[in-house]
């Protein structure tokens, strides 16, 4: 009887029945990127003031650098239904179908409260024009010791975030977003 079930089973199995499951799919990722579309983030606090927002492209990827004075420590970034004012809660409007909440634990104004970072144009920190994934850079604001970046992506992409050290005694965190999966 044994060797009755066992011949069934690889006659179904020849014939193409799926008794037998299918091995891993073997895709090799885009350009060697491993990283996910889950938050990121390191709640230490920063010493720093946010200075400059700027993007770029890469081969892979567009990039989001923060310039800071001093050394950055805590960050926050995540994919949000819509991005938010800081103190407020205002939705701010972001172009794109995606939207990457930066949230850096640094502020744009000194001990003071004489701003260390001013935009000329809120809605447009840089312009990602014909960039691969970037869509809008905006900024939504400083407050209580963190400042807020809002993102407008093509689409809910891999990316990662790390800090940099330099120059000048500052620090830098990176946002870099996939072109694609």
């Amino acid at each position: 009887m044994r060797k009755l079930g066992a011949g069934l089973a690889a006659i179904l199995a020849a014939a193409g029945l799926g008794l037998a499951a299918p091995g891993p799919a073997s895709a090799a990722s885009y350009c060697g990127i491993a990283w996910g579309s889950l938050a990121k983030a390191d709640p230490d606090m920063s010493s720093a003031n946010v200075t400059n927002v700027r993007t770029g492209q890469q081969p892979c990827f567009d990039r989001l650098v923060v310039d800071m004075t001093g050394k950055v420590a805590g960050y926050s970034v995540r994919y949000v239904p819509v991005v938010v004012q800081d103190a407020t809660g205002y939705p701010i409007p972001v172009i794109g179908d995606a939207d990457l909440q930066v949230v850096v634990t640094a502020p744009s104004y000194n001990q003071y409260s004489q701003p260390t970072y001013l935009p000329a144009a809120k809605a447009e920190l840089s312009n990602v024009s014909g960039y691969q994934t970037f869509r809008q850079v905006v900024y939504a604001g400083s407050f209580e010791g963190a400042t807020s970046i809002g993102l407008g992506v093509r689409a809910r992409l891999p990316f990662r975030v790390f800090t940099l050290d330099g120059p000048d005694g500052g620090s830098r965190l990176v946002v870099d977003v996939a072109h694609r999966w």
